[in-house]
């Protein structure tokens, strides 16, 4: 796939975090923390991390549907305690709190302010809750025209509910959008399964594509959007 002789999109999407935001780097930090609070070296923050990102997911599509505090508390519970170690409420409240705090990517502000002086509108869509989101925006150099959540829409990524909401509230198609990201599963899931097209911020995490997915464009840090998009006449 490729955005050559494709439409010019009214409006760019963007993953929050991962894509914008340092999530890996900040959810490592906060892990680290936790488990050097308690005081068990047994286990890495990694490991930890892998644990509780399969909690978390599951439990995004496991009805009923919660906010992603509630659904981030009990995921590290559960990672906690599949691990041998103690859960305690400090802990979630710790994450919880970290979350709003974590930067955005050194490129990021300076490309946004580029991609609104070329004409495009920029919206967020997230896996989160509306007040957790709202610290991590306000770093984004106020550019961000509108931030839509799964708490609004009711739904997670890859539910394409989630997608058709911010759609719907953007007041556009699918083919009126380049959605940018980093995450695969997510993400990519949602682009194949809804045929909406794709630019993947590939930043060495070692996440892998799917299997039967490729994105239109992969790049591997957000400013290679700017001239990407110069190249194609946007």
């Amino acid at each position: 796939m490729t955005l050559e002789n494709t439409p010019r999109p009214e409006w760019l999407t963007f993953d929050c975090y991962g894509t914008l935001i340092q999530w890996d780097e900040g959810l490592k930090a906060v892990v680290a923390d936790i488990l050097h609070d308690k005081g068990d070296h047994s286990v890495e923050a990694d490991r930890l991390i892998e644990v509780y990102d399969r909690h978390e997911h599951r439990l995004e599509q496991t009805p009923p549907h919660r906010s992603f505090r509630q659904l981030s508390t009990l995921g590290l519970q559960l990672a906690l305690e599949e691990l041998g170690l103690t859960s305690r409420p400090e802990d979630s409240q710790r994450l919880a709190g970290a979350i709003p705090r974590m930067p955005p990517f050194p490129e990021v502000i300076e490309t946004l302010a580029k991609l609104k002086a070329m004409g495009f509108k920029l919206c967020i869509v997230s896996n989160t809750d509306d007040d957790i989101i709202a610290g991590n925006v306000a770093q984004l150099g106020g550019h961000i025209d509108r931030v839509i959540t799964a708490q609004q829409a009711g739904a997670y990524k890859p539910n394409p509910r989630l997608f058709d909401y911010a759609h719907e509230q953007l007041g556009v198609s699918r083919d009126q959008v380049v959605h940018i990201c980093a995450s695969p599963t997510l993400d990519h899931t949602a682009a194949r399964d809804m045929h909406f097209r794709c630019v993947w911020i590939d930043r060495g995490t070692g996440r892998q594509l799917l299997p039967d997915y490729r994105p239109d464009e992969i790049l591997s840090t957000l400013d290679q959007v700017v001239p990407l998009f110069t190249s194609l006449g946007w």
